[in-house]
């Protein structure tokens, strides 16, 4: 394999609509490197390859990448480093690799520094194409939605609705269900993201909760929304805990 440049960034990609851009893999293991630009080109995605922070950077001296695979055990860069340096002047999407499952607090750190989402190895290609395509459907929900009015419009999930600008929440039998004002912005931060792993700093800061400076205070306002939203909440499917990180909001979300 060529140094610097892996094989498959010379390689045209086909039948990509040109707004798609491409998927940039950062990973110092040229076998993975590969294997990821190969899977993806199979099913007609363009990517390229960097094996360090410098290679990574030239990218965004022109277009840049549409989403970044990043492994955040990167050789003589931390990862993590990278991670807040793409952050400094991108909000281009970012699914962060961690190689082992113990490693909870990089996956919890690369969250809070602004990760879409992570992926621990080994893992299937297909789950991290799946992955990809989820995140960058959030991506073009949010894009759709900051182009509205934001005190119009809202959510649809589960047969629920949200409706932003009369702070209201119409259950699938279309009642109105009351929300406080915590629970109201802790519902919307989940709307936001839905299908993504979100810490609890991240919800108390999205949330601007502050009431109690403790993240504690977030599962009390996850405890109360799921008595709201969920048949059995002993036993929640539309907010899940995710141990050592914080909450994912499962249900499909349409914005309106």
């Amino acid at each position: 394999m060529p140094h610097g440049h892996d094989a498959v960034e010379s390689t045209p990609t086909k039948a990509v609509h040109p707004k798609a851009g491409y998927i940039l893999v950062v990973d110092d293991d040229p076998v993975m490197r590969r294997m990821i630009a190969c899977y993806f080109e199979e099913n007609n995605i363009p990517v390229r390859g960097a094996a360090s922070r410098q290679e990574m950077s030239r990218y965004f001296l022109g277009p840049a990448p549409c989403l970044i695979v990043l492994d955040i055990h990167l050789g003589r860069d931390d990862g993590l480093d990278v991670l807040r340096e793409i952050r400094s002047y991108s909000d281009v999407p970012v699914i962060i690799m961690t190689g082992h499952s113990s490693d909870e607090v990089d996956r919890v750190v690369g969250l809070e520094l602004g990760a879409d989402d992570y992926l621990t190895k080994p893992f299937g290609l297909r789950e991290l194409l799946a992955r990809v395509r989820a995140v960058l459907r959030r991506q073009e929900f949010g894009r759709l939605a900051r182009g509205r009015d934001p005190q119009r419009g809202g959510y649809r999930f589960n047969g629920w609705q949200l409706e932003r600008r009369d702070r209201r929440l119409l259950n699938p039998a279309g009642e109105v269900v009351a929300l406080t004002k915590g629970e109201f912005a802790l519902l919307l931060a989940f709307l936001g993201a839905p299908q993504r792993p979100l810490s609890r700093e991240c919800l108390l800061q999205s949330t601007r909760i502050h009431e109690d400076i403790f993240d504690r205070s977030i599962d009390v306002q996850v405890l109360r929304l799921r008595r709201k939203l969920e048949p059995d909440p002993a036993a929640p499917k539309i907010i899940r805990t995710e141990r050592g990180i914080g909450y994912t909001f499962t249900a499909l979300v349409e914005p309106f």
